[in-house]
């Protein structure tokens, strides 16, 4: 079966002894030494920011609220003690003891490693590493913080340690949240999010029966939530998060589909990227296809080489009447592209990591749940962004594209933690770009005269939400013939606030984004303007130094110029009938 790269994302720019199957590769990342050494940074910056809260608690902040209220949550619980609730808080407990901790991560781990064909070597490694340091962070912070625990009847024996911070909940925070990002990874179907979401929720009960047990304060679990949890974070982004920048598909792409029967005219073809479709899928998706009528339908697979054009010029030469993808905002943007202005309809089947275009048309994201909204609606027209560049082919784009912030975190998010994580990885991987530096960039809309910016990140959208639903621009629509252009420059801790507040009120009540015109009558003067929109038909934006860029969640080469354009109403989709 030929290789095929998560997303639909072109191949990688390494040389080809480099190469990485990422939907294969489970091997530990290369430059174990950096890894380590990034870890061993960060936990004792976990460490130092953990004791110098304990110490603040203990000394200047003792007698400020809250802390001066936590005796009385202690208090109040001790009044609340029944035998059942005695009970149940025990077993509770348990789930955070450090041998049933250590039992149930060492069977995780070997179950991982015994996978057969396909041992999880990355995954038991992070779960492990996660669980020992917050150990080994616990006993340094125990040893730094004095705090005597709770002044209630304790129904456990006090161990030796500070009460400051909770153990059994810094533990189970590394173990069971840990588990809860492999069950997302291993388990498919609506159980996963269940399962998932039970794990999360047993280092609450844990800290909830410490407090109810009298054995630390309020601040005390607080605190082993937030070390159990820094833990995760700062494993999870050295372990299943890397460097990985990706290529834009290249010319010959285009012209290059796979060799077999031809398709009979009036066929309904359907490309998908395998890495992210299995054989269960495709069996669900072949048998709601002909309970509509398409009978027989095609399926050709993508490869690294060919993320969908190539299999999308073929269905169109051979004359396919319907065409549908199933894979991710990638392979969607390769499909649409070569698709536009063809008057084929096509039905989108998210299977990918973001799916925003998926998202922002408001279809379901379980695969067979979309297909049978789509065949169930009608056809509708959408716009398309068509972006070139400095080492950028003219390329068509569905959802976004931008430079700066959000393009540094896609370089930095790894395919195989895609593949694991879901969208959590971008978060994972934006950990470590917050600090991108500012960037001046000339922007021209239009053809009106040129006017200068300063940006942590632009974005140039023919859609508003993003991963976890965040609206970016709440006011872009697909198929308004426009496209929209956000300019996020935030100075300082009150900048990002006040950006944060911009585009939650902006859910609410969208703005009215600015055009060429509006801007030369109000003038340049945005120093200090955390978030502006835009709105515009053609835009040239040119950076003073090249900068990471991305295309609908892909990273491509960095370059110092970009010229977006919209295609209006080049891609026609099925969407539900309520759908405009």
């Amino acid at each position: 079966m030929p290789t095929a790269v998560p997303d639909g994302a072109a191949e990688i720019t390494r040389s080809p002894a480099e190469t990485v199957s990422p939907a294969r590769s489970f091997a530990l990342p290369r430059g174990t030494g950096r890894t380590t050494a990034r870890i061993a940074a960060l936990t004792a910056c976990q460490a130092a920011s953990m004791v110098g809260l304990g110490l603040l608690i203990t000394g200047p902040a003792r007698g400020l609220w809250p802390v001066t209220a936590e005796d009385t949550v202690n208090e109040r619980l001790e009044q609340a003690r029944t035998s059942t609730l005695t009970t149940l808080s025990s077993i509770a407990s348990e789930a955070g003891n450090t041998l049933t901790i250590v039992t149930i991560t060492l069977l995780a781990c070997l179950s991982l490693l015994l996978i057969p064909r396909l041992p999880m070597w990355r995954q038991a490694a992070f779960l492990a590493v996660a669980v020992s340091l917050q150990s080994l962070v616990f006993l340094a912070i125990t040893e730094s913080v004095d705090r005597h625990r709770p002044d209630v009847h304790r129904l456990d024996a006090s161990p030796p340690t500070s009460s400051y911070t909770s153990g059994h909940t810094g533990a189970a925070t590394a173990l069971y949240a840990g588990l809860a990002v492999l069950a997302l990874s291993r388990l498919r179907g609506p159980w996963r999010k269940v399962v998932a979401g039970l794990l999360l929720l047993l280092p609450l009960l844990v800290g909830l029966a410490r407090l109810y047990r009298g054995m630390h304060h309020p601040t005390d679990v607080l605190g082993g939530l937030a070390n159990g949890g820094l833990s995760l974070l700062i494993v999870g982004r050295a372990l299943l998060v890397d460097r990985s920048v990706t290529a834009a598909p290249s010319a010959a792409a285009v012209a290059t589909a796979r060799t077999g029967e031809e398709l009979p005219p009036g066929t309904t073809a359907v490309i998908l990227n395998p890495t992210v479709t299995d054989e269960n899928q495709r069996h669900e998706l072949r048998h709601t296809l002909e309970r509509h009528g398409h009978r027989e339908p095609v399926f050709l697979e993508t490869t690294a080489d060919d993320p969908g054009a190539g299999q999308t010029a073929r269905a169109l030469r051979e004359g396919a009447a319907l065409v549908v993808v199933c894979g991710g905002d990638g392979t969607i943007r390769a499909v649409a592209d070569t698709l536009a202005g063809s008057g084929v309809p096509l039905a989108l089947v998210p299977c990918g990591t973001g799916n925003l275009l998926a998202r922002n048309l408001g279809l379901p994201l379980s695969p067979v749940a979309a297909l049978e909204a789509a065949l169930s609606g009608a056809p509708h027209r959408l716009d398309l962004g068509s972006i070139e560049g400095d080492g950028l082919p003219a390329t068509g784009f569905a959802a976004m594209a931008g430079a700066g912030l959000d393009a540094a975190m896609m370089e930095h998010t790894d395919p195989r933690a895609k593949a694991a994580l879901g969208w959590p990885a971008y978060a994972l991987a934006g950990f470590g770009t917050l600090r991108t530096p500012r960037m001046r960039v000339t922007i021209r809309l239009d053809g009106s005269p040129a006017f200068r910016r300063t940006a942590r990140m632009v974005l140039i959208a023919n859609v508003g939400t993003v991963q976890g639903g965040v609206t970016l621009l709440p006011a872009a629509r697909p198929d308004d013939g426009l496209l929209d252009l956000l300019v996020l420059d935030p100075r300082g801790p009150g900048g990002w606030l006040r950006a944060v507040r911009t585009l939650l009120r902006g859910r609410a009540t969208p703005p009215q984004p600015s055009t060429a015109r509006t801007l030369k009558a109000a003038g340049e003067d945005h120093d200090g303007v955390p978030v502006e929109f835009l709105t515009f038909r053609r835009a040239d934006l040119t950076f003073d130094t090249p900068q990471s860029r991305e295309l609908d969640g892909d990273p491509v080469n960095p370059g110092r110029r970009l010229t977006a354009e919209v295609r209006p109403g080049a891609l026609t989709v099925l969407l539900p009938s309520s759908e405009k």
